[in-house]
């Protein structure tokens, strides 16, 4: 089925707002992700409904059928494999690669994805964290919890982001968080919810606004 770089990106839309394809999907979460006027997400949601990539539910939403959810990962899979392929092998920060790779993956050729793959040797997670669907739409997901929900005093690793934002990622760049950091938790303040944390040899304070952006999985099984 040969679907318009617009469908494509309304399909993976409502596949990051239900996070599996299943939840239902309002229309104004979706006019608000692709940043356009709801009627205009109407007009959309009838077409890709015509084309068996979604069900509408009266006065709820939508959910992808299996068709959409199928196309929508391969589109997220060629999306995380541009993005390692842009800072491995073309010196990309992680912070440049979203724009381009939202062009690049709408590629049509199978072909040229799968020795993507292969010459990226399979990668398993993008630059940012975020696990890389495989050749079947299957997706290893990370035992991971928020920085914001970590414990006092256990040793963490950085395993992905949730805002991905340039403004963000330099922010983090600039204090030398990337993926693999180690973190430690050593306080939380009851009034703000900041935290003090340990980055290698250095202590810092950050908002909530930013531990509640970073994904971070305990080491040593901790």
């Amino acid at each position: 089925m040969l679907l318009t770089l617009t469908e494509e990106n309304y399909l993976k839309a409502i596949y990051h707002l239900s996070e599996d394809g299943s939840t239902v999907v309002s229309t104004n979460a979706i006019a608000d992700k692709i940043e356009t006027k709801a009627s205009s997400v109407t007009d959309m949601l009838k077409k890709l409904a015509e084309k068996n990539l979604i069900t509408h539910i009266k006065y709820k939403g939508v959910t992808l059928t299996e068709t959409g959810r199928r196309t929508a990962i391969n589109i997220v899979r060629k999306h995380r494999l541009w993005e390692v392929f842009l800072v491995e092998k073309l010196n990309f920060s992680w912070d440049e690669v979203h724009d381009v790779a939202e062009q690049l993956e709408h590629i049509k050729s199978p072909k040229l994805i799968k020795e993507l793959d292969a010459f990226l040797e399979f990668p398993t997670h993008d630059p940012h964290g975020d696990p890389i669907p495989n050749a079947n739409g299957k997706i290893k997901q990370t035992k991971k919890i928020i920085l914001s929900n970590a414990q006092n005093n256990i040793n963490y690793a950085c395993v992905g982001v949730i805002d991905s934002s340039s403004e963000f990622l330099k922010y983090l760049d600039k204090h030398n968080i990337s993926i693999g950091t180690s973190l430690k938790v050593i306080d939380k303040e009851k009034f703000d919810l900041s935290m003090t944390i340990v980055i290698g040899d250095k202590t810092m304070v950050m908002s909530q606004a930013i531990t509640s952006n970073i994904y971070v999985k305990a080491h040593n099984g901790q």
